[in-house]
């Protein structure tokens, strides 16, 4: 078993080959640590995918802390 879906995995869940339209696809799907590497290549990792899909992982995108806000 490979560790991350392979391309054609990745266009049948998200009706794409376009590395872009996939990512905005899987993003919306909840797969929020999808991403594009340094190759141009949608990464997304098996056991992040089996776990959305198990309903493991919340459905809604994480929230990221202001940068601009600091701690005293």
């Amino acid at each position: 078993m490979s560790i991350i879906l392979s391309s054609d995995e990745l266009a049948g869940v998200t009706g794409y080959r376009t590395p872009k339209r996939q990512l905005d696809e899987l993003h919306r799907q909840g797969f929020y640590r999808a991403r594009i590497s340094a190759a141009g290549n949608v990464i997304l990792e098996r056991a992040h995918y089996d776990a959305v899909c198990a309903g493991d992982k919340p459905a809604k995108e994480p929230a990221v802390r202001n940068p601009f806000l600091r701690l005293a």
